[in-house]
C-alpha cells in the first residue's frame, strides 16, 4: 500500500454536485483521499467501514437526510465522526446533531480553514476510537484465555488477598497459587501486579464486568 492509499478517507455526502466537487478538491489539497456521494443511500452502498476517516455530511439530502444517516450509522456501530454542513440549519438541529456525537455543525459557505480543522479533528477522533476498540478486543481475548482456576486466582489477587489466603480459599497449596499467578501474568502480558490490576480495572470498566472474589473467607484490602 502506498502513502496515498494509506491516507484517511473523507466521505463527502452532498446532493449539490458543484459543492461536493469543491469540497473534495479542497480536502485532497490537504492530503485526504475523498469519496463523493450525492445521497445517503449512495454513501451507504459504497462506504468501507474499515477505512480511517470521517464524513462531511449535508443535513438536507433527498431521501434519507443527514440526521437520519447519523442515526443509521450509530445504530450500525460505525465509528466515523461526522462534520455536518448546512445552508440553513437552526440551533435545535445543531444541538441535536452535536449531542448525537457530531464533530461540528458548520454553515455554508464554510471557510476552508474551518472545514479542514474540523475534518482533521474528526479523523483524529476516528483513529483514537479504532485504537481503543483494538486494545479493548485484545484485552478481552487475554481475559478469555485464562482458565477457570486462573480466573479464581485473579479474583483473589484483585480483592487484595495474599497467596496463602487465596490458597486457603480455593483449597489448593500456596506453590500452586504462585504457579497460577505466574501464568496469569504471562497470559495477561503484565510485568507487575500493579500493571495486572490496571488491566483488570480497564476490563471491568470497558465491559461492565466485575472480577468475583473466590469463595471462602471475606476478601480484605491487604497487600497482594
Amino acid at each position: 500500500m502506498n502513502e496515498r492509499d494509506a491516507a484517511p478517507v473523507v466521505h463527502v455526502v452532498d446532493d449539490d454536485p458543484q459543492v461536493a466537487k469543491a469540497l473534495a478538491r479542497l480536502l485532497r489539497e490537504h492530503g485526504f483521499r475523498t469519496a463523493v456521494s450525492d445521497s445517503a443511500e449512495a454513501f451507504l452502498a459504497q462506504c468501507d467501514a474499515s477505512q480511517i476517516g470521517c464524513v462531511v455530511l449535508d443535513v438536507h439530502l433527498p431521501g434519507l437526510d443527514g440526521l437520519a444517516l447519523q442515526r443509521r450509522l450509530s445504530e450500525g456501530g460505525s465509528s466515523w465522526p461526522i462534520v455536518f454542513l448546512t445552508g440553513h440549519g437552526d440551533i435545535p438541529m445543531s444541538v441535536h446533531a452535536m449531542k448525537a456525537g457530531a464533530v461540528d455543525f458548520l454553515t455554508k459557505p464554510v471557510a476552508a480553514d474551518v472545514l479542514v480543522a474540523a475534518v482533521r479533528a474528526g479523523v483524529a477522533q476516528d483513529a483514537r476510537n479504532r485504537e481503543s476498540r483494538t486494545e479493548s478486543a485484545a484485552l478481552r481475548n487475554r481475559m478469555a484465555s485464562l482458565t477457570a482456576r486462573e480466573r479464581e486466582v485473579l479474583a483473589g489477587l484483585s480483592a487484595g488477598r495474599l497467596n496463602k489466603q487465596i490458597a486457603a480459599d480455593l483449597g489448593i497449596t500456596e506453590p500452586t497459587v504462585k504457579f497460577h499467578r505466574a501464568r496469569i501474568m504471562e497470559r495477561m502480558q503484565a510485568q507487575t501486579i500493579a500493571e495486572l490490576m490496571h488491566l483488570v480495572a480497564r476490563f471491568e470498566f470497558a465491559h461492565g464486568a466485575r472480577t468475583a472474589a473466590p469463595s471462602g473467607r471475606v476478601p480484605h484490602d491487604g497487600p497482594a
